[in-house]
């Protein structure tokens, strides 16, 4: 049996090496092979020169997702936009299209979203994410207003795509605020004219 170490395991995972995946499971657990993470997942410790370590965080939501899509945001992704976002809290955002609601998984907590989200995040569909959850992140929309203007006109962020994310992922508040700074700043780049 090769387990890989850091490896997130459900029980289904186990069939290929036993008839009864829970049995083989416990014993796993009690040989010391497999670290519980909650009922029906597992984890195959990695071992560092103090101890045991625990999965990636990307591992673990690859596991409870069951390997479907997923994009990780919060605060630490809001932040780094210079937008005036300093929220800092712990639980990250994780967009996907199975899951809906809070979850703590051994050391890790999540606020699982059941929304639209692009396969691949890019800085323009950050700002839209941000706008969207100002409240979570200490902003008001005047805030975002004065910031996001700058940021545009000195190109930052790019006009055409942040109002293409808008768009496809953004509330008409969201969209209308999108629309207003470019409207300002470059209004040549508005899709079907001003």
């Amino acid at each position: 049996m090769n387990l890989t170490p850091g490896r997130v395991y459900r029980t289904a995972d186990l069939k290929r090496w036993g008839a009864n995946p829970t049995r083989l499971a416990e014993q796993l657990v009690a040989a010391g092979k497999l670290r519980k993470l909650r009922h029906g997942l597992y984890y195959r410790p990695q071992r560092s020169k103090w101890g045991d370590v625990p999965p990636a965080r990307d591992e673990v939501l690859r596991a409870v997702l069951r390997d479907t899509p997923f994009v990780v945001t919060g605060s630490g992704v809001w932040n780094a936009l210079g937008l005036g976002a300093t929220a800092v809290f712990a639980t990250p955002l994780v967009y996907n299209g199975k899951l809906s609601g809070k979850a703590t998984i051994d050391v890790f907590r999540f606020v699982f979203r059941r929304v639209r989200f692009p396969l691949s995040m890019n800085t323009e569909w950050c700002v839209i994410d941000l706008i969207q959850n100002r409240g979570m992140a200490g902003l008001d929309v005047e805030t975002l207003r004065q910031t996001l203007r700058p940021a545009v006109m000195d190109g930052r962020f790019d006009a055409v795509r942040l109002q293409q994310m808008a768009a496809e992922y953004g509330t008409r508040e969201t969209q209308a605020l999108v629309t207003d700074t470019i409207r300002a700043v470059a209004p040549t780049l508005l899709r079907g004219g001003v």
